[in-house]
């Protein structure tokens, strides 16, 4: 059967796929659409699996909210141009509404779910999406959120999702007041609500460090211990975010802004892409030599 530029234009629509792939398959399997279509996702997975040593630590992260459900998560790529994709972006999109849905128990239950109760699964969509876009991808790490009617999510991504916040805030349904937090979280990057979260093992760590370092500076033994206390301040600002100076307004606390909108912070997630991994180097000069060499 002859294979014409019509049917490679509908497969093209169908799949995402190159010209020379869509004829390609098509003569292959003489002209059955059905088939050619099966025979390129067949060639996509063979494609993204070659991919899958591939560093990926760039990407974006995304929040879906839906009504009292929301869902914060990081989908990786290897450089970040594709994180301007559109097909990135409608992927981030997809993912979102899957998650916020179906709430998977973690990754893995995640990529083995129909996307949205049918279909492909999950983990099918990201090696099309792969096999289209041309580089590694893949679905790292999300966290559910809960909250009641009168409660309030704060959402906010910060470089076109490079860091994103999510907070949970009681005692209000202000979403820009949630927001604010959010934000502040992603500037500055707490790892504790309040005091109480901090370890113990943590705080007495800090505390003998603080010690050593006033004894090494030459300060009385009587006067040591109130000096610790007194630094210790330092430290807790540092990783509390109550403690923090609000980045909206210095002159107070995040708790004495939240206080005087009668909330309390319930929780928050921050992401950032690409933290705690190895990180690509890129060799241009390799690169280029690669291109010329096929």
């Amino acid at each position: 059967m002859a294979v014409t530029a019509k049917m490679v234009k509908e497969l093209r629509e169908k799949t995402g796929a190159g010209m020379m792939d869509c004829k390609k398959a098509l003569s292959e399997v003489e002209g059955d659409m059905e088939k050619a279509v099966a025979y390129l996702r067949e060639k996509g997975i063979s494609k993204a699996q070659k991919k899958q040593d591939r560093i990926a630590a760039e990407g974006s992260t995304h929040i879906e909210v839906d009504g009292n459900t929301a869902v914060i998560f990081e989908v990786n790529a290897e450089t970040d141009f594709v994180a301007k994709n559109e097909q990135f972006k409608h992927l981030l999109n997809e993912l979102g509404t899957h998650l916020v849905k179906q709430q998977p128990a973690n990754v893995e239950e995640a990529l083995e779910q129909k996307l949205h109760g049918e279909g492909d699964t999950l983990n099918d969509y990201i090696t099309e999406t792969i096999a289209k876009i041309g580089e590694k991808i893949s679905l790292r790490r999300f966290e559910i959120v809960e909250k009641t009617d009168n409660d309030a999510f704060g959402a906010y991504l910060h470089m076109g999702g490079r860091i994103g916040v999510l907070s949970l805030l009681e005692g209000t349904t202000e979403e820009s007041v949630a927001k604010d937090v959010s934000m502040h979280v992603a500037a500055v990057s707490p790892r504790y609500i309040n005091r109480e979260e901090v370890p113990e093992e943590e705080v007495n760590a800090e505390r003998e460090a603080l010690k050593k370092e006033a004894l090494n500076e030459g300060k009385p033994e009587h006067i040591v211990e109130k000096m610790v206390e007194g630094r210790l301040g330092k430290f807790y600002e540092s990783v509390v975010l109550t403690e923090q100076a609000f980045v909206k307004d210095p002159d107070k606390k995040v708790k004495e802004y939240v206080q005087e909108q009668g909330a309390t912070i319930k929780g928050f997630v921050r992401y950032e892409v690409g933290e705690g991994m190895e990180k690509r180097e890129d060799n241009f000069a390799e690169e280029v030599m690669n291109q010329v060499n096929k």
